[in-house]
């Protein structure tokens, strides 16, 4: 009676065992049919997701694919070219504006280097883009997709490496692009921790990555992982990073190891030649004056493609097939776009006028309207006013901020003791007002030759030749010292009409007669109020010297 029992218990447990398994087996194989019709499902809408795809935009169909299609930078190409075509190429900082075609031009220059002779550069180089204002990563090193990371087995989607006890390595951006060109856009966004990873990633060519989960006696751990905790990660690459800071923005760690190229503003015939491009490679019909409105207005390539796609969309909207000036006006005054500042200056002479030279901050040179008056009214009425400079600067250091006078403001104040000390002029007896009419604050030393001139020619009522213009720093001694950004100011007088330019003897370099203009190095003060002005009034502030 009691085994009976006994069996009966034991057949019920196996049943219930049997039903619970029976029921498990159903359950995961109703879990895996639904699983299937689910990712079915997912399938079927991604691809119905692909085969729609909408036209692209026009700025993505014309974006550069050759050298001729960069406008306005031929001397950032060339530049490029020699930093990265051939058996040595170099890591390269670019300066430049949005939308002068940094990233393009760097695309363009690396396959120019795959086919140059005696190159490092393999035909399958990769080139890798990233940006820095984008790029994340996290502290604790979990994940950095710029140098790279470990996943620890401890973290959720390790998989059976996390199960076998296995950290596993992930290569960031500075491996993929092994034996290519690494492009980090913004680069001088980027943190200041991942900067000096990058810089050691440059010294190294390799990437070494740790984990305490990591033992080189660990026989489990897959050979090709132990060769790379022993040996690092390859990365061995050129670095272009591209930026719209200055260079004083940029860790000098940094630029030292690169070679610098600056690119330029686009000027309006270089708009003009997009413009013309872009309409004749799409067959967009637009009328003359429209597109000069356009290189009027539009600050680089992106401005002057996106304002023609959408007057080409207005006048089809209204059933023309040529875009007219009408369209670009209403496409500017929507957009609220700017007008470029004019390149061309008043010729006319005049007296208490002048052209100095200036640079603008993205590198861009420009011509600055001066202009003085001087009455004398006695010391109880007398009065120095100087507008449209900066008065102030404000210096931040890493611990301590500091203000002082502009530079600007000094160099006022060496042309006023100048013209006390050499010419005799009571200055504290006179009414002055010097102004800079450019409509931008303007800051450094370099105008103070031009302050002197434009100042000398109010106080003795003398005529200063229209066609003229000028830049150097003035000591109170003199001497004309050298200034910055040469080049880009002879050039700016250039495409503003000046026919003639005084510069610091000490900057006359051979690449600025290359420029069609006529240019004066001088190294005193008093050889450019010779060639200004005549001996008459050159003898009368001699003899009021010596009075």
């Amino acid at each position: 009676m009691l085994e009976g029992i006994l069996y009966g218990v034991q057949f019920f447990f196996s049943c219930v065992i049997g039903i619970y398994f029976l029921s498990q087996m159903k359950g995961q194989s109703s879990s895996k049919t639904n699983i299937y019709k689910d990712s079915t499902r997912r399938s079927e809408e991604l691809e119905a997701l692909r085969r729609i795809s909408l036209t692209k935009p026009l700025s993505e169909k014309v974006r550069p694919q050759c050298e001729e299609d960069i406008i306005g930078q031929d001397e950032g190409m060339k530049a490029l070219k020699i930093a990265l075509c051939g058996p040595s190429p170099q890591h390269i900082l670019i300066y430049g504006s949005p939308g002068v075609g940094k990233t393009a031009a760097a695309r363009i220059v690396l396959e120019i280097a795959k086919a140059s002779p005696g190159t490092p550069f393999k035909r399958n180089a990769k080139f890798v883009e990233i940006d820095a204002t984008t790029l994340r990563f996290d502290e604790r090193s979990i994940a950095d997709p710029l140098i790279g990371s470990v996943h620890d087995p401890i973290y959720q989607g390790a998989g059976a490496y996390g199960q076998a006890g296995v950290p596993q390595p992930k290569p960031g951006a500075v491996t993929k692009a092994h034996g290519g060109v690494l492009f980090i856009d913004e680069i001088g966004e980027l943190h200041s921790v991942q900067m000096n990873k990058l810089l050691k990633v440059l010294e190294d060519r390799k990437v070494f990555l740790e984990s305490s989960y990591y033992s080189r006696h660990d026989e489990n751990i897959p050979r090709d992982i132990h060769d790379i905790f022993r040996n690092g990660l390859p990365a061995d690459f050129r670095l272009i990073g591209a930026t719209t800071r200055s260079p004083e923005d940029i860790p000098p760690a940094l630029r030292s190891r690169c070679i610098e190229i600056f690119f330029d503003d686009l000027k309006e015939k270089d708009i003009l030649r997009i413009v013309e491009s872009v309409s004749k490679r799409e067959e967009i019909a637009i009328e003359k004056d429209a597109k000069e409105v356009i290189g009027g207005y539009a600050q680089n390539g992106r401005d002057a493609v996106n304002m023609l796609q959408t007057a080409f969309s207005l006048s089809q909207m209204e059933g023309r097939i040529t875009i007219i000036k009408k369209d670009i006006e209403w496409v500017i005054q929507n957009g609220h776009y700017m007008a470029r500042p004019s390149r061309l200056v008043d010729l006319s002479d005049d007296v208490g006028r002048i052209n100095g030279l200036g640079v603008l901050g993205n590198g861009q040179g420009m011509v600055l309207g001066i202009e003085a008056i001087a009455k004398e009214v006695g010391r109880e009425h007398a009065k120095l006013k100087v507008s449209g400079i900066i008065e102030e600067e404000e210096m931040h250091g890493k611990h301590s901020s500091t203000k002082r006078k502009s530079m600007a403001v000094n160099s006022v104040e060496n042309v006023l003791t100048l013209l006390k000390i050499r010419y005799n002029i009571n200055v504290d007896e006179y009414l002055i007002h010097i102004n800079y009419t450019s409509g931008i604050p303007i800051d450094g030393p370099s105008a103070g030759t031009a302050m002197f001139c434009v100042l000398y020619s109010a106080l003795f009522d003398k005529v200063i030749p229209g066609h003229i213009a000028m830049t150097g720093e003035l000591s109170i001694r003199g001497k004309v010292c050298p200034v910055g950004g040469v080049y880009e100011k002879v050039s700016a007088a250039q495409a503003a009409g000046i026919k003639k330019v005084f510069i610091p003897k000490a900057n006359m370099q051979d690449i600025l007669k290359n420029i069609d203009i006529e240019i004066v190095p001088v190294e005193d003060i008093d050889e450019i109020i010779s060639s200004l002005f005549d001996d008459e009034i050159i003898q009368k502030a001699t003899s009021m010297l010596h009075a």
